[in-house]
This record gives C-alpha cells, structure tokens and sequence, in this order.
C-alpha cells in the first residue's frame, strides 16, 4: 500500500498514520525502533529498498527525509507505505524543498515514535560532523557508510575527529565475517603472539584500513597496510608468528583460504554482506560499539602505510556503485547458493 500526500503537511501526516492504525491494527503499532534515512533524491529507492529489507528482523517506523534545493517556497510532499511495501515496517517519505530543506528536524521530530530508540542512517554522503548535525542530535546511534565517501581514508579520519558514543560506520560492519574467523584463528595453541599483522585490500578501502586498525590496537603488535591493484575490499591478512604465519585469503566473494604452519589449508566460507545485513546488525545492537571506538580513535593512528600510498584517494561515483552492485549481488548468491542446499532432494 502506498499514499501519496502532496503539499501536505506534519500533522496532515501524523493524523493519516492514526488513520491507518485504526484500519489496519498491529501493522501500524507493533515497532520496535525509530529509523532515520537520510539521502538524496537519486538514492532515494535504493535506500528504502535496504532499509525495508533490514527492518524485517527489527519492524520500525523508517522515516526517509529527502532534502531536495533550497531555492524557491518551502514544500513538504509525503508518501506512506505499508504492508508488501514496507515489510515489516511503516515507511514515511519526506520531500523538502525550499528553507525546510534545511531544518528537517522540525518535519521529522512529530513523526518519532514515542519511547522508542530512534537510530540515523546516511546510506550515501555523511555530515562532516556527527555532533553538529540536527538529524544525528536525535538519534542515540548514527550509522554512517565511509565506503560511500568520494574519499573513504579521509573520511574515516573525519570520523576519529568527531566521534561520540553511539557512531558507527558499515565499513566496520562487513568486516563482521572476518574478524571472527581471525580470533578463531588465534585461539587455539601455539598460543603464541604475533609478532606483525598485515592487511592487503584495496588502496581506498575503508575496510582494509579498519580491519589493520582492529589488529593494531588489539595485538599491540606492528601493523601494515599493503594495497593490491585488482580487486576491492579486504583480499588477504596475514599474522606472522614464530612458529611460521597465518594467512587468511579471499578466494572469489564467497569464500576463504586459510593456510597455518604444519595444518593443511583450509577453505572456508567468507561471503559479502549486504547492505541490507550489515543495517540489520546495526540495528540489533543499541549500546555504544567499544571495539569500533578503539579501532577507529586509536589502532588507525597506528597503522603503517607504504611511502608514497594514497592515503587520501579519490573514488569516483562509478566505482562506488560497482562496489555496491557487487556487495549486494555476492549476498544474493550465497543465500541462493544456500536454499539450493535446504532444498535439494534427498536421494537413496
């Protein structure tokens, strides 16, 4: 179900939102979270289309606040989903043009939920500062996406800067698979301690330089950045210890090799998380993330990077959305590449 409210106003809205409530029960008061999309006009069906899918483990009220020019008499046209179109949320699409695009918070502060934790998702371009911005003062966790930055190194600086309890960044999200498969790594015996780590990834990954974080501040060890030319995101790390290293390597989008002295090497799985995943798990969790924290404010300062690396590169909108195209279309297969397993016959 989908409504359309042109020039309409906050109250015209809150009282069609009762409206359905009373028509339609539960659907509309069963939420458990507040969710705010901030986003462009050209991202503004792919963000609602992730966040739609991500609410289905956590049914919220998703408010998308669409800030169109400046210029010209203040407008506010809504739009309201429900059912088959909203998942298991209530989706309401603010337009603002004019002087209201910019203050949304005075259209989206009517439309929270009462007692509820509100959280705030900037799928594509971020605000410079978290802790000035209106939208992020309303939220108690602010989810941002560096790998959507035209200069991923730069902003995760940025990020370290302006960091309060509460932020977090999906670059650290997918690196979810990787860091778990790492310490699995670590705990069993030698039980020696590394003496170096190293992160290959892309040369403006943001996940690569979080992940490298991640193992300086928690191995206190010497840690590099190495980059390789094909390929993007984390491709290898390697842990060196006395007793010989641990390699662990990504082999395709859907799995891993990893190879430790006097084992034999072991494929295992290390699919992409999609957007859409990697929303869910930030929405799963409500208290300040630490370990990101640590990473972000004090293993990134301690990560080597080769002379002359561009720490700073540019990556252009046509890279950033191969980039996405690519995340979400791994996802895809490996949950089709599952159900083919849970559905396939049993023979004999």
């Amino acid at each position: 179900m989908i409504i359309d409210l042109p020039q309409t106003s906050t109250s015209a809205l809150t009282r069609k939102l009762v409206d359905l409530r009373n028509q339609v029960g539960a659907m509309t008061i069963s939420r458990v979270l507040t969710l705010i999309v901030v986003v462009d006009q050209d991202s503004a069906d792919d963000a609602i289309a992730v966040a739609t899918d991500a609410s289905r483990q956590h049914p919220s009220r998703i408010i998308v606040v669409v800030a169109g020019t400046r210029r010209g008499t203040s407008d506010l046209s809504g739009q309201i989903r429900l059912g088959g179109d909203a998942g298991a949320s209530e989706v309401v699409v603010l337009r603002l043009v004019g002087r209201l695009a910019g203050h949304p918070q005075s259209v989206v502060v009517p439309l929270l939920l009462a007692d509820t934790p509100v959280l705030a998702w900037w799928p594509r371009q971020a605000p410079r500062d978290l802790g000035t911005d209106p939208i992020a003062q309303l939220a108690s966790r602010r989810i941002t996406d560096s790998a959507e930055s035209g200069r991923p190194s730069a902003m995760l600086k940025q990020l370290a800067a302006t960091y309060r309890p509460g932020d977090t960044d999906l670059a650290w999200t997918r690196l979810t698979l990787w860091r778990g498969l790492l310490a699995a790594a670590l705990d069993g015996p030698p039980y020696e301690s590394v003496t170096e780590a190293v992160v290959s990834g892309a040369v403006a990954s943001p996940s690569a330089d979080l992940l490298a974080a991640w193992l300086a501040h928690a191995l206190r060890a010497p840690t590099r950045r190495a980059q390789i030319q094909d390929g993007s995101g984390v491709g290898s790390v390697r842990l060196e210890r006395n007793s010989g290293p641990i390699d662990l390597v990504r082999v395709g989008d859907l799995g891993a090799r990893m190879t430790r002295p006097g084992q034999p090497d072991r494929r295992m799985s290390l699919r992409r998380l999609s957007d859409a995943e990697c929303l869910a798990e930030e929405l799963r969790r409500l208290d300040p993330d630490e370990t990101y924290a640590d990473a972000l404010r004090k293993g990134l300062p301690k990560v080597t990077r080769p002379r002359g690396s561009a720490g700073a590169a540019a990556v252009s909108p046509a890279r950033r959305r191969a980039e996405r195209l690519r995340r979400n279309r791994s996802a895809q297969l490996a949950a089709s590449t599952v159900l083919e397993h849970t559905t396939e016959p049993t023979r004999g």
